[in-house]
């Protein structure tokens, strides 16, 4: 891929994030009522994660910013980062979003999406700049790492949709955390899960890609949630099984990025996070190949393609703006 996250790319990107994580409307809430007294405002139901639309895109707002910090410290956004999290993730703020999650409606709250997204901020505060940070998110933390195991080894089945619901990406965002922190453990359960949901998937035809909203590839993040937690040796082997005709770019369908119609509406925006997150995936998982391999031009192709398509709309309108960069981070950051 030709574009790099340079010091002003990361700076652009920062500005987008620190413009949007503590903006409380627009807001779209998934919540629960008990009784009226259940009927609050974003920022009363969730001290820390109120802004960006919705809470998920408030949390992988947060990571994006932590990467951005640990990348790039001396980039003119870097203070207001430090002054942010250093407002907003302190104890009694955390506090707040464990009472969110430990209400009895809360038990299956941003499963899976938005617990992959928080094991994914925790990941990036472990061992940062300023331990507080992730000290202080860490209650949350735990409760988000016994939801996953609570529920994995109930879900008879994956999720395989290409938006919030999809599983294998939860996995896969889960598996960074468990790695961080040594969480062997949950690794172990992670790896398991994915074997038990995914391990027998051959020739898969992705004719159903992309649908209308999609923002994630069932196919693409599915082969990426499985590099994550397997063994190289037995990643190679299923992943020739899965997708065994790359190298004649086929299925044709992973190959072209998606059209978007109308980036006001937030589920057609959805698609052009689709081109970011197949990025990150196409060059992932072309990293797992030797420099000879028929595949890996191909792949990296795919990968550009789609990067450039995408990255062209991370801002403009807020239906994209408030969640498009952390994808473009993804790419950028995760596969260099």
């Amino acid at each position: 891929m030709t574009t790099r996250l340079t010091s002003e790319l990361a700076s652009r990107f920062a500005t987008i994030a620190l413009g949007h994580v503590t903006r409380e409307y627009p807001n779209h809430i998934l919540h629960g009522l008990e009784g009226p007294e259940d009927a609050k405002t974003p920022s009363k139901l969730h001290p820390v994660f109120y802004g960006s639309y919705d809470w998920h895109s408030c949390v992988h707002g947060y990571w994006m910013l932590a990467r951005l910090l640990r990348l790039h410290p001396e980039m003119p956004e870097a203070q207001a980062i430090r002054d942010l999290f250093s407002t907003m993730l302190v104890p009694d703020r955390i506090a707040g979003e464990c009472g969110y999650f430990d209400r009895p409606m809360a038990r299956g709250y941003e499963r899976p999406y938005g617990w992959g997204w928080l094991l994914k901020l925790a990941a990036e505060l472990h061992g940062h700049e300023n331990a507080r940070w992730g000290a202080a998110l860490s209650p949350l933390t735990e409760r988000i790492v016994q939801r996953f195991r609570d529920f994995l080894p109930l879900a008879t089945y994956p999720v395989r949709v290409g938006t919030h619901y999809n599983t294998a990406f939860a996995l896969r965002l889960a598996a960074d955390y468990a790695d961080t922190v040594g969480d062997t453990a949950l690794f172990e359960l992670l790896r398991a899960t994915a074997q038990r949901w995914y391990g027998s998937d051959t020739a898969c035809p992705a004719w159903g890609e992309p649908s209308g909203d999609d923002f994630l590839s069932p196919a693409l993040i599915e082969a990426e949630c499985m590099r994550r937690l397997l063994p190289a040796t037995d990643f190679g082997r299923w992943f020739d099984a899965f997708l065994p005709d790359i190298a004649a770019g086929q299925p044709r369908t992973l190959f072209a990025p998606a059209s978007v119609s109308d980036r006001s509406d937030g589920k057609i925006a959805h698609l052009d996070g689709l081109s970011l997150s197949r990025a990150w995936c196409w060059a992932s998982l072309a990293g797992t190949l030797p420099e000879t391999d028929p595949r890996r031009p191909v792949m990296l192709e795919a990968a550009h393609g789609h990067l450039e398509a995408g990255i062209a709309h991370v801002a403009g309108d807020y239906m994209g703006e408030h969640w498009l960069a952390s994808f473009a981070i993804l790419a950028l950051s995760e596969t260099e």
